[in-house]
């Protein structure tokens, strides 16, 4: 299989088939990452994807599960994603979900039928960069979309019969609006009920913007205390029907994870255990480990 630079897949993913149908991101202007900045975007062509798949058929022909590469291949229009979804399905019949990284962006790009098309044809579960709720958080993030248009395509995506997961950010709104980042985060995910929550912190390598205002004073982080009461009162806020809160990122002050609303007590209890524990802590910023954002403690 041919493919460009860095793969990058979330970590529940392990298991998927790993199919490249892009090259880099579409937007590629989030000011804290740093995936994509050296690969122009570019489509896969359909010739190379069906080689892909014709040799993948020889080692995993019972895989149930396949995530598209690379950055957000849903911003891909919706014949050539039916075409693709075509040919796994030709080459590995057992397939039930294609997945991929996707944006509010990208759903924005598809009318109602293209989103029912696409969930027909076995696409689904999507990780999708949501960050945060908040305005102003997101404009700077530039993410590329307002609020508002988050809390319509997400619930554009859930009526077309997609479930969708949810990235989140916290530390993402700096310390002084961590209340209100996590509330409108919490609100945006209680009215579109993700199938998943993955959390990290705000953290940023050289080459992106935010690691630019990090340098220069412009953007303070968290103290370690304070990621551990934005997260307690996101978890809080959060009234959810059943969601998997996955916290294993090793960039998270606490690393949990859960179900919610099953679990909502044990996570609660392993926040009051680790806030002690850390207690020597707490009024510092985190040390991190290069490359991956990991904290050390």
């Amino acid at each position: 299989m041919k493919y460009t630079g860095l793969t990058y897949r979330p970590p529940f993913e392990a298991k998927s088939l790993l199919l490249q149908v892009t090259e880099g991101c579409s937007h590629n202007k989030c000011s804290f990452c740093t995936m994509y900045r050296d690969i122009p975007f570019a489509e896969e062509s359909l010739e190379q994807i069906e080689t892909d798949l014709k040799e993948a058929r020889q080692y995993v022909p019972d895989i149930p599960r396949v995530f598209l590469e690379n950055g957000d291949a849903f911003c891909l229009g919706t014949e050539r994603l039916l075409a693709i979804a075509d040919l796994v399905h030709r080459y590995l019949p057992k397939v039930e979900t294609i997945t991929m990284y996707a944006s509010v962006k990208n759903i924005r790009n598809k009318t109602d039928g293209d989103l029912v098309q696409l969930r027909q044809a076995g696409i689904n579960e999507m990780n999708i960069g949501v960050e945060s709720g908040l305005e102003s958080t997101l404009a700077a993030m530039n993410k590329g979309y307002t609020a508002e248009e988050a809390f319509s395509e997400l619930k554009r995506l859930k009526a077309a019969g997609m479930d969708y997961g949810a990235n989140i950010i916290f530390g993402a709104a700096g310390p002084g609006k961590a209340r209100e980042n996590a509330e409108e985060t919490a609100r945006l995910l209680n009215e579109t009920q993700p199938f998943l929550i993955f959390t990290g912190t705000i953290h940023a390598e050289p080459g992106c913007p935010l690691y630019e205002d990090m340098q220069a004073g412009r953007f303070t982080e968290n103290t370690i205390g304070e990621y551990i009461a934005e997260e307690e009162y996101f978890l809080s806020l959060l009234d959810l029907k059943d969601t998997y809160y996955f916290g294993l990122h090793p960039s998270n002050v606490i690393r949990m994870h859960g179900f919610l609303p099953r679990d909502r007590e044990y996570l609660k209890a392993e926040i009051g255990r680790q806030k002690e524990k850390l207690s020597k802590v707490l009024d510092l910023q985190p040390s991190r480990v290069s490359g991956e954002g990991g904290i050390i403690f």
